[in-house]
């Protein structure tokens, strides 16, 4: 066996493919500890360690037998080439054994832990948002400033069980593929048809069927005056709850109670043209509302949706700003720019609604119109330190707003939950929307909001 083998390994191909397995286990074992220890940061660490120094691994390991087979191919003419001899009387044949059983173990030990954390890496936050860094930086960047920063992108993104993980590992394929064809599209599409049920994801932390009651939410606004004079609204939104009211639910979460069935059918991939709602009621009752001169033969065939919290929440985790008076608003109520400033809300507003070629030029750009606008307006002067502050605060809003390399500016996309910035509720809440006998889904205001 001792000189089958070394005959064997005697080859160039076999040979250069045990320092390859040997090489590429060390390196990999070495960076695993570095990753233990946090000392890769670079977000492309993770795919050189668990992807590519593991496919050198398994290469290595492939032409190790390779090696073998060609060595017998290349036995002279006239000579049998047989199987190695196994005899465990013999103190080398047991080493061999030995070797050959410890170098399997610790090889699928390698491979098992390769595996594992190929699979826990493809599923990090660093994966999914900075490994294609241009493609899904405005993705990462609004999850990053969001109220779910902390949830994972496939506690969303990936279905439940291992339908749910082969289907979503396809769909990077293909993804994978447009990146290296450079055929995705600008900005990338909200992937509305591919997210799993609302049942293994927001339901997974909201409970549906809790009752919220009345919520009081107060909206500030400012003019553009050289006070920026501020006037507020205060809106007490009946959120209600799914159960409230026997079972048929109240307020706005009455849509997605259990026992009121709301379907609809969109014409659009961003669900804003919406020709045709059913409902059905807790008793069985059927509604069915057509849209303006929209007949049944219009949406015969096209697939019907059911009503869940994505609807309303087209954004839950990928927020970007509305618009830029409501995001200066915002940052002045907020205390992030101050009111002080004379023209500061009519100066931060404009800047941000130029078009910019790039984010770089934006904050120099920017920096650049308020400090001249805002210093040369004001007659007493300007605190330098609360416009520096000002000016952060409004380069800060394009930041997380406005990517032009992806195209993604003020709304591009849709947050439907309201009516201030995207149709939302008059979808289908506009008066039009009739069933045969003339009974229209209303548009009075009070029944989901007072304004006090």
């Amino acid at each position: 066996m001792r000189h089958f083998l070394a005959r064997a390994l005697g080859n160039r191909v076999s040979a250069l493919g045990v320092a390859l397995t040997t090489a590429s286990a060390l390196l990999f074992l070495g960076l695993v500890v570095l990753e233990v220890l946090d000392y890769l940061e670079n977000p492309y660490a993770g795919i050189f360690v668990f992807l590519v120094v593991p496919a050198l691994f398994v290469i290595g390991l492939l032409l190790i037998p390779f090696g073998f087979w060609l060595q017998r191919r290349r036995v002279a003419a006239g000579e049998e080439p047989g199987w190695p001899v196994l005899d465990l009387s013999n103190a080398n044949a047991r080493r061999a054994l030995i070797f050959v059983v410890t170098a399997t173990i610790v090889n699928l030990a390698i491979l098992a832990l390769a595996s594992y954390g190929a699979v826990e890496y493809s599923e990090s936050q660093t994966f999914c948002g900075q490994a294609c860094h241009t493609v899904m930086e405005p993705e990462f960047v609004a999850h990053q400033n969001g109220a779910h920063a902390k949830v994972h992108c496939v506690s969303c993104h990936v279905g439940p069980g291992a339908r749910g993980m082969i289907t979503a590992k396809l769909n990077g394929l293909r993804q994978v593929y447009m990146l290296a064809t450079n055929t995705y599209r600008h900005p990338i599409p909200t992937p509305v048809h591919n997210l799993p049920s609302v049942v293994y994801t927001c339901q997974e932390c909201h409970w549906p069927d809790r009752v919220i009651g009345d919520k009081v939410k107060v909206i500030a606004e400012h003019a553009n005056d050289e006070a920026n004079t501020p006037t507020a609204m205060t809106v007490k939104l009946h959120v209600g709850g799914a159960t409230l009211g026997g079972g048929h639910g109240a307020g706005i979460h009455w849509h997605t109670n259990p026992a009121n069935a709301i379907e609809y059918v969109a014409l659009d991939d961003k669900r804003e043209q919406i020709p045709y709602v059913r409902r059905t009621a807790p008793d069985g009752t059927v509604h069915e509302y057509y849209g303006e001169n929209v007949k049944p033969a219009d949406i015969e065939g096209k697939p019907r949706r059911r009503m869940d919290c994505l609807d309303c929440h087209s954004r839950p985790a990928h927020r970007f700003g509305d618009s830029p008076d409501r995001e200066v608003d915002a940052a002045i109520t907020s205390g992030q720019i101050d009111r002080g400033i004379p023209f500061v809300r009519r100066e931060a507003v404009k800047a941000l609604a130029t078009d910019y070629p790039t984010r770089e030029a934006a904050a120099a750009e920017i920096d650049k119109s308020m400090r001249a606008a805002l210093v040369t307006s004001s007659s007493q002067g300007v605190d330098q330190a609360a416009l520096g502050r000002a000016i952060a605060a409004t380069q800060a809003i394009y930041s997380r707003s406005i990517f032009p390399t992806m195209k993604v500016t003020w709304g591009s996309y849709a947050n439907q939950r309201g009516h201030t910035t995207a149709n939302g509720c008059f979808r289908c809440h506009d008066d039009l929307h009739k069933t045969a006998a003339g009974r229209a889904i209303g548009q009075d205001c009070e029944s989901c909001h007072t304004i006090e």
